[in-house]
């Protein structure tokens, strides 16, 4: 086992797919290397269920992985908010167990939330971050460059401190977004085998910069790819192929994009 271990960046464990057999997913976590997850918010309803996970993780023992948590609005939820909603994530923002924001956004694939909304809801995200000085868990999808226009007007008040989770985009938009301060973060599709031109991507980036993540109970990796649901105890096999494309020992690059995380999410200790 590697001493060192995998840190899952992003998962929903508050999903009724994961949290009904929380025992079994933590459990498989440690099997795999596994030793830190991120449990990532989609709303203000969502947190109830991640306090829920924390309680319950608490009576796991003895072995079993730490786990972090995030408060936010997705894109795709952001017209639901309700009156509160935004005053009880600023609240939780500032629990010792919340190490980031979101995940926040903007989406064109899914037609839920009117654009206008969407932006909205990712600009207090941002202005949050600089008040806390939480990162910003980044969605973006099928809005490449009204994503990047967003993040160079936020970029005109310093430094973006956030990931963009799940990417796949293009070589050029990551490394601006580099330049711009974020990291980057690759889930399962990596792993699958019609990717090669995002694994290309991965190879050229530093590696200071990146980490892994599930996105469980979505997007499981090859050799999973088609089982639901997708769990933390998988990143070990997006990791294996990060590590492949830059010529790394599997702890090897466990280490780096553990030492990433931590460097990002500073409560993540």
């Amino acid at each position: 086992m590697n001493s060192f271990g995998w840190t899952d960046t992003h998962a929903h464990l508050a999903d009724s797919d994961l949290i009904d057999k929380l025992p079994n997913v933590l459990a498989n976590s440690i099997a795999h290397d596994v030793h830190r997850i991120l449990c990532v918010a989609v709303d203000a309803d969502s947190l109830d269920g991640i306090d829920a996970i924390h309680r319950q993780c608490e009576q796991i023992a003895p072995d079993k992985p730490k786990l972090w948590s995030s408060v936010g609005i997705h894109p795709n939820y952001a017209q639901n908010e309700k009156p509160g909603d935004w005053e009880k994530i600023v609240a939780k923002s500032n629990d010792a167990c919340v190490c980031a924001l979101g995940e926040t956004g903007l989406d064109k694939y899914w037609d839920d939330c009117p654009f206008d909304i969407q932006r909205s809801n990712f600009g207090r995200h941002w202005a949050l971050s600089r008040q806390t000085g939480l990162p910003v868990i980044v969605h973006s999808r099928d809005c490449d460059r009204e994503m990047l226009d967003s993040l160079r007007q936020e970029y005109r008040n310093g430094p973006l401190l956030g990931v963009m989770h799940s990417f796949c985009s293009s070589y050029e938009m990551a490394m601006e977004c580099i330049d711009m301060g974020l990291y980057i973060s690759f889930s399962g599709m990596l792993t699958y085998k019609k990717n090669d031109g995002l694994r290309q991507i991965a190879a050229r980036l530093p590696i200071d910069r990146l980490m892994v993540e599930t996105d469980a109970p979505y997007l499981s990796p090859e050799p999973k790819r088609g089982s639901r649901p997708n769990e933390p105890a998988y990143v070990s096999y997006t990791g294996r192929v990060l590590a492949e494309l830059h010529s790394k020992t599997e702890s090897e690059m466990a280490r780096v994009t553990t030492e990433n995380a931590m460097r990002l999410f500073l409560r993540m200790r």
